[in-house]
C-alpha cells in the first residue's frame, strides 16, 4: 500500500470533494426517512391495534350481565311422598348441582393439578402458561398446546356458548381476547376461587351424557360425588380434556393413562404422597365402574310411564298458559331448567295398577294384536314420502274388503307389513324411517282419583308393554262413548238438583220413541211399567232416562256436563263444524244414554264421578302440587280449589242409588268385601265400549275396555274390566277401615207410595226413600185410596226396610215374597209375588217370563238363574236411533 505524500493528498481531496459530500448527505437522509416511515408505521399499526383491541374489549359482554353458572340442569319428578320418580334431561342438561363443600378435596385438587396448576395464584389468565404454550407451539410446529385457565374455560362453556360454530381465525382470536379480558374481570368481581371452581365442576362435560361431577359420579360409580375416593376422583379428572376418548366405560385403557398423568401432576404439585400415588395405581377402579353399569341398567327405565307422559304434557301447558312461556321455552325449562316437580302420584297405588294390568290372567284368553305403522321413504327423485297404517289398510282392502288391522299374532301382522313395504320399495325407494308396533286387544285403561283433593293417584293408559315415551294414552287422550255412565251426570243429577224430582219420582217404562220415530230400547228388550228413578238407576233402564232428560231438557243436561268438567262435548258452535260443514251438538235426547259426537276421556269421566263422591264439588284432576325452579323458588303451585256442581244432598242421593247398582243392580260384580261402593256401569249399543265408574269413601276409579279400532267386544270379553276394577280397588283399600258415605243433615228419610212417590194412604204399596228436605212430598197419593181417610204419616214411617201394601183397614199385607232390597233372581219390575192392589201374583210391567233374568246384574249369565237371556242385564244389544245402551 502506498503511503506517500501524493497518495495521502489525493485521498484527502476525494473525501472532501463536493461530490462525495453530496453522496454522504443523501445516504444519511434516506436512513432518516426510512426510520421516520418505520416509526410512523409502528405508530399507525399500534394505534390501529390498540383501536381494534379496544373495539374487541368494548364488544365483550359486560361482566355485570354475565352468568357463569351452568346453563342446563336436570329436572326431577317426585311422588306424593317426596320420593324421586324420574330425572328428565335434555342431551346437554344431565347435570346435578352440588356445592363446593360437597365435592371431595381430592377431586378439587385433581382437576386443578391437571387443568390449571396456578389456578390459586393467577388473576384469571396465566401469563407463564401463555408463554410456555407459545414457545412449545413454535418449537414443535404443533398448535395443540393451550393455556386456558379454569376461569377461561368456565366462560367459554357458559358465556361464549357459540364457540363451536367459529369458522375463521379472526372469530377465534376475537373470542379469545374477550375471554381473557372477562376472566380477569370475573375474578376481580367475585374474588373467590371456590365459587369459580364450584361452577366449573358443575359445568364440565364428563362423558356418557353426564355434565358436572355429581352426575358423573352417579353414572360411573353409582354413588354421590362426596363419597368418591382419590382413585375415583382422579378417574373423573382425567375425562374432561376429551370426554369421548377418556370415557372410562368405553375406553378404560385410555382413561387409565390419563389418570396416571393426573396423579403425576398431583404428586409433583404436592397434593398427594408417594404412598397414595402407589395405592391408586394398584386400585382396580374400572371393575367397579363396569359393575355400576350393570346395577344401573337393572334399575333404570328410560321409558316414561303413562302418568309421567300426562304430567309432562300438563306442566308444559301450564308453563305456557300460566307463566306465558312459548312451547319451546316451556319444553326447554322442563328438560333442562333444573325444576323440581312434586306430583300427586301414589307410588303404591300406581304399582297395584301396573301389576294387575301386567297380569295376563286378568284378560280374555283370546288375544288379538292391533297394528300401528308408519313408514317414510326417499323415492328415486329424492323426495321423502310418508305412508301410514290407514294407507296400508286400504292397500289390502283391495284384496279383501273385510281386512282390518287386527291380527291373531304379531308374526301375521308383520308379514303384511313386509308385503306392503316391498311394494313401496319396488320402484327403488329407500327407507328413511319406519315404526312398527302391536298392541294387544281388547284394550283397557284406568284412572284413580282422591275425590277429596282432586289428586290423580294413578293412571294406566293401556295393557301390554309400553315401549316408548309420550305415546298414546288411553286414559287421557282417547275419547270413547260413555254409555249409561252418563245417565247419572246428564240426566238424574240435574233432575234431582233443580227440577224437583226425587228418587221416588216415577216414570212409565214402556215402548217409547225419540222425536224422529226411532225406538228407545232397554237392554232387556222388555218394559217394567211404573218405575222409580232409584230403580231406573239400579237396573239402568234406558226409557226412564230418556223420558227424564226430556223433562230436564238436553240443554240443561249439557250445561251440567260442562260443569262436571268435560271438555270434549259438542255445543253446536263453529268449533263443532266438521269437514263437510255439518255443525254438531250433543244437546239432544241420546245424551241421556251417553250418545255423543266425540265421546269422553277416562280421566274426565272419573273426575266427574269424583265430584259426586266429594259432596257435589268438582275439582279439576291434579297431577302435581307445585313446581320449584332451579333455585328452589315456587314457580307454579296448584291447589284443590273446586266448584259446586250439585248440592250435597243431591250427591248423597245419587250415591245411595248407585250403592244399589252395586249391591243388587247391574254392578254386582264390582262389590268389594272390604269397602262400601257406589258406582255405575256403562255399555254402548254394540258392545264397543264397556265402563264401570265407582267410588268408595276414599277413592274414585274408572275403568274402560274396548278395541282400539272400535270393534264389537265378543261375549267372553264383556266383564274383564269389572274384574280389573274389583281387584285393583280391593288391593288399594287393604287396611283401610270400612265406612259408610256420610248422610248430610239436608237429607230426610220417609215412607212414600211406591207408584206415585207421594205420601201413602190406605192401599198404597210403601217404600222408604230418602229426600232432600226441600223436596219432601207434601201431597197424598190419590191412586190407592179405599175410603180410609185417617192417615197418619207417623204410622207409616216405621216401615223403613221393605215395601208393603196398606189395606183399607190400615193393616199391612205380609209381602214375604217381595224382593225389594234383595234382588236375587229379580228383574226390574219383575217382583213375582209382589201384589199391586189385590192382583195376587200379577207382576208390575207384566214381565213374568224374565224371573231370574237379571241375576248377576251386568255380568251376563255369570250367576245362576240367568241363562244368558239378558246377557248381563246392563248389556243390551243394538239400539235403534243410535242411542248408547246401558
Amino acid at each position: 500500500m502506498n503511503y506517500g505524500k501524493k497518495s495521502v493528498s489525493r485521498k484527502r481531496n476525494s473525501l472532501i470533494s463536493r461530490t462525495a459530500m453530496m453522496g454522504k448527505r443523501a445516504h444519511v437522509s434516506f436512513i432518516r426517512v426510512l426510520f421516520a416511515v418505520l416509526i410512523t408505521i409502528c405508530v399507525v399499526v399500534g394505534c390501529v391495534g390498540i383501536g381494534a383491541f379496544r373495539g374487541i374489549i368494548d364488544n365483550a359482554p359486560d361482566v355485570n350481565d354475565i352468568d357463569i353458572s351452568p346453563l342446563g340442569y336436570a329436572t326431577f319428578l317426585y311422588d306424593g311422598d317426596g320420593n324421586q320418580l324420574r330425572k328428565l334431561t335434555a342431551p346437554s342438561s344431565n347435570r346435578l348441582p352440588v356445592s363446593i363443600d360437597q365435592i371431595p378435596v381430592d377431586l378439587q385438587h385433581a382437576v386443578v393439578a391437571i387443568e390449571d396448576e396456578r389456578f390459586y395464584e393467577h388473576n384469571g389468565i396465566d401469563v407463564r402458561g401463555i408463554l410456555r404454550a407459545f414457545v412449545k407451539n413454535i418449537t414443535s410446529g404443533n398448535l395443540s398446546e393451550g393455556a386456558s385457565t379454569i376461569t377461561q374455560q368456565l366462560l367459554k362453556n357458559n358465556v361464549f356458548t357459540n364457540w363451536t360454530k367459529e369458522s375463521t381465525w379472526l372469530e377465534r382470536f376475537t373470542r379469545k381476547i374477550q375471554e381473557q379480558y372477562l376472566a380477569v374481570e370475573v375474578e376481580k368481581k367475585i374474588n373467590n376461587k371456590d365459587v369459580i371452581l364450584e361452577n366449573y365442576l358443575n359445568t364440565i362435560n364428563l362423558g356418557a351424557g353426564t355434565y358436572g361431577v355429581q352426575a358423573a359420579a352417579r353414572k360411573y360409580f353409582n354413588k354421590d360425588v362426596w363419597d368418591l375416593n382419590l382413585s375415583e376422583s382422579a378417574t373423573l379428572a382425567g375425562i374432561t380434556q376429551n370426554p369421548t376418548q377418556f370415557n372410562p366405560i368405553e375406553h378404560p385403557e385410555e382413561n387409565a393413562k390419563r389418570r396416571k398423568e393426573v396423579l403425576d401432576h398431583m404428586i409433583a404439585q404436592g397434593y398427594i404422597t408417594q404412598a397414595q400415588y402407589d395405592e391408586v395405581l394398584n386400585d382396580d377402579v374400572y371393575s367397579r365402574i363396569q359393575a355400576a353399569q350393570i346395577e344401573n341398567s337393572e334399575t333404570e327405565n328410560t321409558v316414561y310411564s303413562y302418568f309421567e307422559d300426562e304430567l309432562i304434557d300438563q306442566v308444559i301447558n301450564d308453563l305456557m298458559n300460566i307463566k306465558g312461556y312459548t312451547r319451546t321455552q316451556a319444553q326447554n325449562l322442563v328438560y333442562s331448567g333444573g325444576l323440581s316437580i312434586y306430583t300427586t302420584q301414589d307410588s303404591a297405588i300406581q304399582k297395584i295398577l301396573d301389576e294387575e294390568y301386567a297380569d295376563p290372567s286378568n284378560y280374555p284368553d283370546y288375544v288379538q294384536y292391533a297394528l300401528d305403522y308408519a313408514l317414510t321413504v326417499k323415492n328415486p327423485q329424492g323426495e321423502e314420502v310418508n305412508y301410514s297404517k290407514e294407507m296400508l289398510e286400504l292397500y289390502f282392502q283391495n284384496e279383501d274388503p273385510e281386512f282390518d288391522l287386527l291380527f291373531d299374532s304379531q308374526e301375521e301382522g308383520q308379514s303384511y307389513v313386509d308385503r306392503y313395504k316391498e311394494s313401496i320399495l319396488a320402484d327403488g325407494s329407500t327407507v328413511v324411517a319406519e315404526r312398527v308396533s302391536f298392541a294387544p286387544q281388547p284394550q283397557s285403561s284406568m284412572s284413580v282419583i282422591d275425590q277429596h283433593t282432586g289428586y290423580v293417584k294413578a293412571i294406566i293408559g293401556g295393557r301390554g308393554e309400553k315401549t316408548a315415551s309420550l305415546t298414546l294414552n288411553r286414559a287421557t287422550d282417547t275419547t270413547r262413548q260413555p254409555g249409561s255412565t252418563f245417565k247419572i251426570l246428564s240426566t238424574y243429577a240435574p233432575a234431582l238438583n233443580e227440577k224437583g224430582m226425587t228418587l221416588a219420582t216415577t216414570f212409565e217404562d214402556e215402548p217409547y220413541n225419540y222425536p224422529d220415530g226411532s225406538p228407545v230400547n232397554n237392554a232387556s228388550r222388555s218394559y217394567n211399567g211404573t218405575t222409580t228413578i232409584r230403580k231406573a238407576i239400579q237396573n239402568s233402564i234406558n226409557v226412564v232416562a230418556v223420558k227424564c232428560l226430556e223433562e230436564v231438557t238436553p240443554e240443561l243436561g249439557l250445561q251440567y256436563l260442562d260443569n262436571f268438567g268435560f271438555t270434549t262435548l259438542a255445543h253446536g258452535t263453529e268449533a263443532d263444524r266438521d269437514a263437510d260443514g255439518t255443525v254438531w251438538t250433543d244437546a239432544n235426547l241420546p245424551l241421556a244414554l251417553g250418545g255423543l259426537t266425540n265421546g269422553v276421556t277416562n280421566i274426565e269421566l272419573c273426575a266427574a264421578y269424583a265430584a259426586i263422591a266429594n259432596s257435589g264439588n268438582y275439582i279439576e284432576p291434579l297431577y302435581y302440587t307445585k313446581i320449584l325452579d332451579h333455585n328452589g323458588n315456587v314457580l307454579i303451585e296448584k291447589t284443590s280449589a273446586g266448584r259446586s256442581v250439585i248440592k250435597e244432598s243431591t250427591a248423597w242421593l245419587l250415591t245411595s242409588a248407585m250403592e244399589d247398582v252395586v249391591t243388587q243392580g247391574t254392578g254386582t260384580a264390582c262389590q268389594l268385601d272390604n269397602m262400601t261402593v257406589a258406582g255405575k256401569t256403562g255399555t254402548t249399543d254394540a258392545y264397543n265400549d264397556l265402563w264401570f265408574v265407582g267410588y268408595t269413601p276414599y277413592y274414585t276409579c274408572a275403568v274402560w275396555s274396548g278395541f282400539d279400532n272400535n270393534e264389537k267386544l265378543p261375549e267372553d270379553a264383556r266383564n274383564f274390566h269389572k274384574n280389573l276394577w274389583k281387584k285393583v280397588m280391593t288391593r288399594i283399600h287393604e287396611g283401610l277401615p270400612d265406612k259408610d258415605f256420610d248422610m248430610p243433615a239436608s237429607v230426610e228419610k220417609l215412607s212414600v207410595c211406591a207408584e206415585t212417590g207421594l205420601l201413602p194412604r190406605a192401599g198404597c204399596p210403601i217404600i222408604t226413600e230418602y229426600f232432600d228436605i226441600g223436596d219432601v212430598p207434601t201431597d197424598e197419593c190419590d191412586q190407592h185410596f179405599y175410603g180410609y181417610s185417617d192417615y197418619d204419616n207417623s204410622d207409616m214411617t216405621e216401615h223403613t226396610t221393605e215395601e208393603g201394601i196398606y189395606n183399607s183397614d190400615g193393616t199391612q199385607t205380609d209381602n214375604t215374597d217381595d224382593n225389594t232390597g234383595d234382588n236375587t233372581g229379580d228383574n226390574t219390575g219383575d217382583n213375582t209375588g209382589d201384589n199391586t192392589g189385590d192382583n195376587t201374583g200379577d207382576n208390575t210391567g207384566d214381565n213374568t217370563d224374565n224371573t231370574g233374568d237379571n241375576t248377576g246384574g251386568d255380568d251376563g249369565g255369570d250367576n245362576g238363574g240367568d241363562n244368558g237371556d239378558n246377557t248381563g242385564g246392563d248389556d243390551g244389544g243394538d239400539s235403534s236411533g243410535g242411542d248408547a245402551e246401558e
